[in-house]
This record gives structure tokens, C-alpha cells and sequence, in this order.
């Protein structure tokens, strides 16, 4: 379904693809009375999905000569074991944390995956079933902001959460108070420096969490842009009699960038949860 087909602009096509199923229309910004409806639901069904793979994984697993499933997911739970017991020295804080980076991973993998998916498919059902031919729907949670940026703030509070059962409230606030740049004897020097050592404190947290949200959600959203492009080249061929090669560029392009996009989709994941790791790691040491 090219955007000629229903009339529209090359703008017009990808702007209404860019266009989330909201509760409201968006007047600003940041509107936090908006709900991207389409990015939450299709974001906790692939969530329950990713949860059910990976039972079903423990569920089958055998001691004896596994199959290629068990032997694919051995080796993901490995790489990511591995990757916690580097940056997560608390045995017991890398039983939750461990099991969490593997979800995290397994989660963004498959949101990141609907990248793959034809532009129009879902967003033509979707028209098809409400009847709306205008009807919005975006199917790439990991492409809308307030998703990634909603993940990375979870990392945040756990940052916080460790922070204050490892080093205690008392251990945490000196540390908020006394790093990077050390304190003085001198108790004016003390208390200059333990104003400027809070506030390069909070620009810490506040830039891990904003660039930890956006560096997946700018990849993914560059990688959605380059889908619809293509995609319109099709729409272009199809009102084009001489253009006879263009549809040849638009699958060949179409598949060349979904084999990249493979590997950016699993990398963005892999990134994604380590930092995570590496946040969470510096949680449990003192600066």
C-alpha cells in the first residue's frame, strides 16, 4: 500500500506513519497526558512473548545433547551471565539482575524486530479492521521516546534502589556529597564542594538516563525513517511507466538495509542492557 495510493504526499505518508494511536491529541512538547496506546500494548505483548520464550527455554531444557533452541539460549544466557559477573560483583544482587538483563535484552531484541516487519502490513489491518482509512498505528515501540526513555527511567530507580541498600542511606548521601571532587577539612570548603559535588551528581544521573533512552531511540527511529523511503519508492514505481528499474532498487535496497538492520536491531539490544549492567555495577562501588 504506497502513499499514492491513498492520495498522499511523500511528507504526508511519512508523517501519518510517524503518528502514534494516542488517547489525545498531542498540544505539546511534553504532554504527559498522552498515551501512546499502540506502543504500550504491542510493547507488553512482546514483553509476555519474550517471558514465554525463555520459560519455555528452562521448561525444555535437557542435561543431555541439546537442540539447536536450548543451544541458542545456553549460549544467550551465558553471554549475558558473563557480562553481570563483570559488572555485578554482589552475588546476591546478580540473581535478580542477571535474570533482568536477559529480559531486557530479549524484550528490545523483539521490539527493536518489528523494524522488520513490511511498513503498511499492521498499519493496513489495523485500517481494515476500525474501518478508518486515516486510522494511526505505529509498531515499533523501541521508535517512540516515551518508551525508551520510560526504560532507561526504570534502569534510574534501580540505580537508586542498589545504591541504598548496598552502600546505605547515610553511605549514599556522603557519596552524593563527596564525589567527584573529594571534601575539604575546612568546613566553608567543605560545604562549596559538597553543593558542587550534589550538582555534578544530579547532571550525572540526569545525562546517563536521558542519553541511555535516546541513543536507542534515535537508532531505531533513523532505521524506521529508512524503511518508509524505501517503501515509497514503490509508490513512486508504481505511477512511474519508464521508471521499469525502480521497483529492482526497491527491493534490493529494502533487503540490503533489512540485513543491516539485523545486526543494529541486536546491537541497540546488547547496548541497551549494557549500560544498564555498567549503571547498576557503579551503583554497588563507591566512587
Amino acid at each position: 500500500m504506497a502513499a499514492e495510493a491513498h492520495g498522499q504526499t511523500a511528507s504526508e505518508y511519512i508523517v501519518h506513519h510517524l503518528q502514534n494511536l494516542q488517547n489525545v491529541k498531542q498540544k505539546f512538547i511534553v504532554d504527559f497526558s498522552v498515551v501512546n496506546i499502540d506502543s504500550i500494548i504491542i510493547g507488553i505483548l512482546l514483553g509476555a512473548f519474550a517471558v514465554f520464550v525463555l520459560w519455555m527455554a528452562a521448561r525444555k531444557a535437557t542435561s543431555g545433547v541439546p537442540g539447536r533452541f536450548q543451544a541458542a539460549v545456553e549460549i544467550l544466557v551465558e553471554m549475558v551471565d558473563n557480562q553481570a559477573k563483570a559488572n555485578i560483583h554482589n552475588a546476591e544482587s546478580r540473581k535478580f539482575i542477571a535474570p533482568l538483563a536477559l529480559t531486557v535484552f530479549v524484550w528490545i531484541f523483539l521490539m527493536n524486530a518489528m523494524d522488520m516487519l513490511p511498513v503498511d502490513l499492521l498499519p493496513a489491518l489495523w485500517q481494515g479492521a476500525t474501518g478508518d482509512r486515516h486510522a494511526f498505528l505505529r509498531v515499533v515501540p523501541t521508535a517512540d521516546l516515551s518508551t525508551t526513555l520510560g526504560l532507561a527511567f526504570a534502569v534510574l530507580l534501580l540505580r537508586f534502589w542498589y545504591s541504598l541498600k548496598i552502600k546505605g542511606a547515610g553511605g549514599w548521601a556522603h557519596e552524593l556529597v563527596s564525589a567527584p571532587f573529594g571534601t575539604s577539612k575546612n568546613p566553608v570548603f567543605a560545604l562549596i564542594l559538597g553543593v558542587v559535588n550534589l550538582l555534578m551528581q544530579v547532571i550525572e544521573y540526569v545525562a546517563n538516563t536521558v542519553s541511555h533512552g535516546m541513543r536507542l531511540f534515535g537508532n531505531m527511529y533513523a532505521g524506521e525513517l529508512v524503511f518508509m523511503l524505501i517503501a515509497l519508492m514503490g509508490g513512486a514505481a508504481a505511477l512511474s511507466i519508464s521508471g521499469v528499474l525502480l521497483p529492482v532498487g526497491h527491493v534490493i535496497a529494502g533487503t540490503i538495509w533489512t540485513l543491516f538492520h539485523i545486526l543494529v536491531i541486536t546491537l541497540q539490544a546488547f547496548i541497551f542492557m549494557m549500560l544498564a549492567l555498567i549503571y547498576l555495577g557503579q551503583a554497588h562501588s563507591a566512587h
